[in-house]
């Protein structure tokens, strides 16, 4: 055999970059499948990022750019308390969310003004007192007069609260914890 009629030798197994060869390819495409499911299990039981938009909420949140971190840990109401600032399947627009505060839990008693007669009620005649259901919640804005809130549409499922508020995370100026300033009243019976 002339030196020109020679055939290349192959490349040795282990001189093979993994990602070419069939074992590494499908052991590559098993960790970006991996990757993805443990990226979906996090988001949605765990917690995520998410961007608030909207003047409801303020002046806790603004009305376009921040970021909060949502615990999914308290998915449903779990471990939920008057103050906690949710997230929420707004029950008036199917699809959207909305992020609103917790201002009453099953068994307690909410005075519900109707947003309409608020202004021109006098000495509280357009209010009914009710008590919140078992399984329910009363949720507001802090920004009363821009919220769709409870005062619309009722007590809130806890099944549609899909997480708690834990910080605000952009912009970088901006970023702390959320705090539930709530404090208890203290009975004097």
């Amino acid at each position: 055999m002339t030196p020109s009629n020679r055939r290349p030798l192959p490349l040795p197994a282990e001189r093979v970059p993994p990602i070419f060869s069939r074992r590494g390819s499908s052991k590559a495409i098993f960790n970006v499948i991996k990757g993805i499911f443990l990226a979906h299990l996090f988001t949605e039981y765990i917690g995520e990022v998410k961007q608030t938009q909207g003047p409801s909420m303020l002046p806790t949140l603004s009305v376009y750019g921040d970021r909060v971190y949502v615990s999914k840990l308290y998915r449903r109401g779990k471990g939920i308390r008057v103050g906690d600032v949710i997230t929420l399947k707004h029950p008036m627009f199917p699809g959207t969310g909305a992020s609103k505060r917790v201002l009453g839990m099953p068994g307690d008693f909410i005075v519900r003004e109707d947003p309409a007669t608020v202004a021109s009620s006098i000495n509280g005649m357009g209010s009914q007192m009710i008590q919140i259901p078992e399984g329910h919640c009363w949720v507001a804005g802090d920004n009363v007069s821009a919220s769709r809130d409870s005062r619309e549409y009722g007590p809130l499922p806890l099944a549609l609260i899909k997480g708690k508020v834990i910080a605000r995370v952009w912009p970088p100026k901006d970023i702390k914890w959320m705090e539930n300033t709530f404090q208890p009243v203290e009975s004097n019976t």
